[in-house]
């Protein structure tokens, strides 16, 4: 944990400088599309950092985020199928192969609950720490009107970072002492609750 620890600690001086909100912009970004890396923590550390700025972070975080889901969006509306689908591409694939809970099985859950719900579906995967990106891209890939989609990830991708950033700028301090305190244990439980997101998708769709 010491080098996790060392990253905090260097997160925190980022506040500061212009590298703080490009890390968290391209971090943000990249979660949304293709990366499982969340942009959670380093929000977090950079508002404790600077914590007056915890709302502009809030919405560097969001803008970014909604921004590599309409990337994602876009990735299964060009590049999700062959010429005659329901074939899948090279691209989509790599995905089921990579990205962890990513199945074709859980593919043709979360079709069947665009179906139905479209605008919910994606907003609980942008509030909630359900993988966003396989929400982005399959969206993408099932032609979700593109308007209903953003105004979705706007809304929430934008409570989550808003709410997180809320908690950091009223207990900033209070916040602080217990993440030096308790940081190891903080991020034990931060990674299994995303881990454990990915794996638990395919039984809540």
């Amino acid at each position: 944990m010491s080098w996790l620890r060392k990253l905090y600690d260097w997160v925190l001086t980022l506040a500061d400088s212009a590298y703080g909100t490009i890390t968290l912009f391209i971090v943000s970004f990249t979660e949304s599309s293709f990366l499982p890396i969340p942009a959670d923590p380093l929000l977090i550390a950079l508002g404790l950092g600077k914590t007056k700025r915890a709302f502009y972070y809030a919405f560097i975080c969001t803008i970014a985020s909604v921004m590599g889901g309409i990337f994602g969006y876009l990735i299964g509306y060009f590049l999700w199928w062959n010429p005659s689908p329901p074939d899948f591409s090279g691209i989509a694939m790599f995905f089921f192969n990579v990205v962890p809970g990513f199945t074709e099985d859980l593919f043709e859950k979360v079709r069947i609950q665009y179906e139905a719900y479209n605008f919910f579906v994606i907003f609980m995967a942008a509030f909630t720490p359900i993988p966003y990106k396989v929400f982005s891209i399959s969206a993408g890939a099932f032609y979700v009107n593109l308007s209903t989609f953003i105004i979705a990830s706007i809304l929430g991708r934008g409570l989550r970072f808003y709410m997180v950033s809320a908690l950091v700028w009223f207990f900033g301090p209070g916040v602080k002492r217990i993440m030096d305190k308790y940081f190891n244990w903080f991020i034990i439980i931060l990674t299994i609750v995303f881990t454990l997101s990915y794996f638990l998708i395919g039984y809540i769709f």
